[in-house]
């Protein structure tokens, strides 16, 4: 039961992912790597079969940063169809619903801009101001985490519409 839920499915991709929202200071915790220093991501990552959504971001959160953060509560579902532009899978479309945690960070917690390897790619956290000009994933955190609601928000992205 250690195995990614992202699964072919006819022509494409079939992914479940989890996202922590961590914030200190005014500031969001993302993800770059060395392949595309020009895009941050949340931290996050394939909830594995077997696990709940909530124990993914757990495990997901402490690989990434070394700490292990309780989940305050589930902000957002994601519903996202998209064209690969990396790795393996260039050009599939990818049908992804992401789960996105607002965590419990502690008043300690500072990873500072430690890195990791996945995939053959070196990541690195980074912070950052919610406003930032440079691209990053999801893009509703833009105006929704200026403004957090109590309840959970559902998002739809679909590229094939374009």
């Amino acid at each position: 039961m250690n195995r990614d839920m992202s699964v072919p499915c006819e022509e494409g991709i079939i992914n479940l992912r989890v996202g922590a929202i961590i914030m200190k200071g005014g500031k969001l915790l993302m993800v770059s790597n060395d392949v595309r220093p020009e895009y941050l991501y949340s931290v996050g990552g394939r909830i594995k079969f077997g696990e709940l959504a909530e124990e993914a971001i757990v495990r997901e959160v402490y690989e990434e940063t070394g700490v292990k953060m309780e989940v305050e509560r589930l902000g957002f579902v994601h519903e996202n169809y998209f064209y690969c532009d990396s790795g393996a899978h260039i050009g599939k479309l990818v049908y992804e619903i992401s789960y996105f945690f607002y965590m419990k960070v502690p008043k300690d917690f500072d990873p500072g801009e430690g890195s990791f390897t996945e995939d053959g790619a070196t990541e690195k956290l980074r912070w950052i101001d919610i406003d930032d000009p440079i691209k990053y994933y999801p893009e509703f955190f833009r105006v929704e985490l200026k403004h957090p609601v109590p309840g959970v928000k559902y998002f739809v992205t679909d590229e094939r519409k374009k």
